[in-house]
C-alpha cells in the first residue's frame, strides 16, 4: 500500500472538522514548499546531482532548517542507491515518509493536567507572537469541555495587555484575574490562585511578560511567579507552553533555544502557521530542541487552536498529492 494511502486511512478515524482545519490551515506552506517540491519532479524526472541541490533549497526555503536538510537529502541520497530508484516522482512518497519520521516525537504531547486539583498553565515568549489570543482559545476549549477555567492577566508590563486578556474573557466567558498595569506579576498570580482555589476552578491559564521595561531581569521576574505558584499548588506550574509565531521562522527557533533553555519550557505552541508558507519550520524544532510542539495555531476562530498531530500535519502539506493519487486510480479503474 503506497504511503499517502496509508497517511489517508491512518487519519480517517480522526475527526473531519480537525482535517480540513490543518489542511485551509497549511495551505501557503503547501503552495510554497510540496507543489514546488512537485513541480521540481515533473520538470526533473531524472534524479542526479542539480536534482539533490534543487530539493535543498526548497527545503531550505520553508525553513526545515539547515542541518536537517543536509541530513534527509543524505537518507534520500542512499535510499536511490538501494532501491536503484530512477524516476524521480518515486522519491516524492520516500520523502514525506521521512518528513512523518522527523515530525513524529517518541514523547507524548498531549498537555499534562493535574489528577487532583487546579492544573496551572504558564505562558511563556517574546511579545507579539499571539501569547494571549493562544490563552483565550485555550480557555474556549477547556470551557467546551465543561471545565471551570479563570486566567490570570500575569502580563502587567506591556501596555494592553490586561485588557486584551479581559476582551478573551468576555468572549469565551471566563474571570480574569488582575491588578493595575505595572504591578508585580507574581502578586498577580498569587491572587489568581486564590480565586482558582475558592472558586473551585479546573483550570488556570497564566499570561506572562514578554519583556520587562523596567530593570529587572525576564528570568528572575519568572522564577518569582514559580516559586509563589508552587507554594500555593506544590507541583505547579503543570505546564510552561513557549509561545512560537511560526512566521518568523528561524527566528522563532533561536527564541525558542534562548528562551526555553533558561524559562523550564514543557511544550511549545506555534502560532499563525496558516499565514506562513514556511511551515516547514515546524521539522526544524522538532529536530533541533527536544521539546514537543504542543498546539498549533491554524487560523483566526477560536477552534483553530488544534493539538499537534504530525499525521494531520503532513497530510495537510500532501493533500493535493494524496487527491491526485486517488484520481489516477480511479482513472486505471
Amino acid at each position: 500500500m503506497s504511503f499517502f494511502k496509508k497517511l489517508k486511512e491512518s487519519i480517517a478515524s480522526k475527526t473531519e472538522s480537525v482535517t480540513k482545519q490543518f489542511k485551509d490551515g497549511l495551505e501557503k506552506s503547501r503552495k510554497g514548499f510540496v507543489e514546488k517540491v512537485t513541480e521540481l519532479v515533473t520538470r526533473r524526472k531524472k534524479i542526479d546531482e542539480e536534482f539533490f541541490e534543487e530539493l535543498e533549497e526548497i527545503l531550505i526555503g520553508a525553513d526545515v532548517g539547515v542541518n536537517t536538510v543536509m541530513d534527509l537529502i543524505d537518507e534520500l541520497r542512499s535510499e536511490v542507491k538501494k532501491r536503484r530508484i530512477e524516476d524521480a516522482a518515486e522519491l516524492q512518497p520516500i520523502l514525506s515518509e521521512k518528513l512523518v519520521g522527523l515530525l513524529r516525537g517518541d514523547e507524548n504531547n498531549d498537555l499534562k493536567l493535574n489528577p487532583d486539583g487546579i492544573t496551572v498553565i504558564l505562558f511563556v515568549g517574546v511579545n507579539g507572537v499571539g501569547k494571549t489570543t493562544t490563552i483565550g482559545k485555550l480557555a474556549h476549549h477547556y470551557k467546551q469541555q465543561g471545565k471551570k477555567v479563570i486566567m490570570a492577566a500575569g502580563d502587567t508590563f506591556r501596555a494592553g495587555a490586561i485588557e486584551q486578556l479581559e476582551v478573551w474573557g468576555n468572549r469565551v466567558g471566563v474571570d480574569v484575574i488582575k491588578q493595575q498595569a505595572g504591578s508585580d506579576p507574581a502578586a498577580v498570580m498569587f491572587d489568581a490562585v486564590q480565586a482558582a482555589k475558592q472558586r473551585g476552578a479546573d483550570i488556570l491559564l497564566c499570561d506572562t511578560a514578554g519583556r520587562l521595561q523596567n530593570k529587572s531581569n525576564l528570568m528572575e521576574e519568572l522564577n518569582k511567579i514559580f516559586r509563589v505558584i508552587q507554594r500555593e499548588i506544590p507541583g505547579a506550574p503543570h505546564e510552561v507552553l513557549m509561545v512560537l509565531d511560526a512566521t518568523t521562522g528561524q527566528n522563532a527557533l533561536s527564541q525558542a533555544k534562548l528562551f526555553g533553555e533558561k524559562s523550564g519550557v514543557t511544550g511549545l505552541v506555534l502560532t499563525k502557521l496558516d499565514g506562513t508558507a514556511k511551515g516547514g519550520i515546524v521539522i526544524a524544532i522538532r529536530q533541533e530542541l527536544s521539546l514537543p510542539v504542543k498546539l498549533v495555531g491554524l487560523g483566526e476562530k477560536m477552534e483553530d487552536l488544534q493539538k499537534f498531530d504530525s499525521e494531520q500535519f503532513v497530510h495537510g502539506l500532501f493533500a493535493g498529492l494524496i487527491k491526485e493519487e486517488e484520481e489516477s486510480e480511479e482513472e486505471q479503474v
